[in-house]
């Protein structure tokens, strides 16, 4: 019921006015997942409700990590920002359009579509370049690169990043196990902290009791990392994109 009255909230109205997607709303795959959010245990908060809850990675970036045999490493980010960017394809070669315009500060202090505010100085002026979240990293040690890695989800790429390199040099943890390692991820506003669902309860229950107000989502951010250790080389893409991608 709680899922159904989330959609109905967010999605019904008169179709002479409003699209109304009811083959998304009423297929069996979206009926399966949703299947599949249902605990015995216990409810979730109002936000883990819906149809904007469903592959909700799904978006317009992609990142790859490559390193050869001589050690010529690539960190690559693309993207077109949200999903299909613009909606827009150019005609003559077929290139969706981005709209990375979104990343500026439009107006100051309100959110854009992931929620991140800011000010005049990421203000919209001609011949500005917005603040990206796409954060491709390479770590060098002694000149040779000892670990490559990105990712792809919005203001999500930042913290996947930032943990994913934690875990591997300061953890020393494997690259398989820093990227699979459950995440957390606070862009300051909105005031909350948003955490995977692999988070054990008593780590959440720590979190809010230091006054945090906690989101539970299934996956944030999809990380591609590589490591050269001694003669050896690791790779590994981040199952949270082969476990969304089983659902589509």
């Amino acid at each position: 019921m709680k899922h159904a009255f989330a959609d109905r909230a967010q999605f019904l109205g008169d179709p002479d006015f409003v699209h109304v997607p009811i083959r998304k709303l009423t297929s069996k795959d979206y009926a399966l997942w949703m299947r599949g959010r249902i605990s015995p245990d216990k409810t979730q908060p109002p936000n883990f409700y819906g149809y904007y809850n469903y592959n909700a990675e799904k978006g317009g970036t992609t990142h790859f990590s490559v390193i050869d045999r001589f050690g010529n490493a690539v960190s690559c980010t693309q993207s077109v920002n949200t999903r299909f960017g613009s909606k827009l394809i150019a005609a003559r070669t077929g290139i969706v359009l981005n709209n990375e315009m979104d990343d500026f500060a439009i107006h100051s202090g309100v959110g854009n579509v992931y929620g991140l505010v800011g000010n005049e100085a990421n203000s919209l002026q001609p011949n500005k370049r917005p603040l990206s979240s796409m954060s491709p990293t390479i770590i060098l040690q002694n000149g040779r690169p000892e670990l490559v890695v990105g990712a792809a989800g919005g203001p999500r790429i930042i913290s996947a990043t930032l943990q994913t390199i934690l875990n591997v040099i300061d953890f020393h943890m494997p690259v398989g196990a820093a990227v699979e390692a459950p995440r957390i991820h606070h862009q300051w506003l909105p005031e909350r902290l948003n955490v995977e669902t692999k988070i054990g309860e008593e780590a959440r229950k720590g979190l809010a009791q230091r006054g945090h107000t906690l989101r539970q989502q299934t996956e944030l951010g999809v990380v591609q990392a590589i490591t050269w250790q001694d003669s050896t080389m690791s790779g590994v893409a981040d199952s949270r994109k082969t476990e969304r991608a089983r659902t589509e």
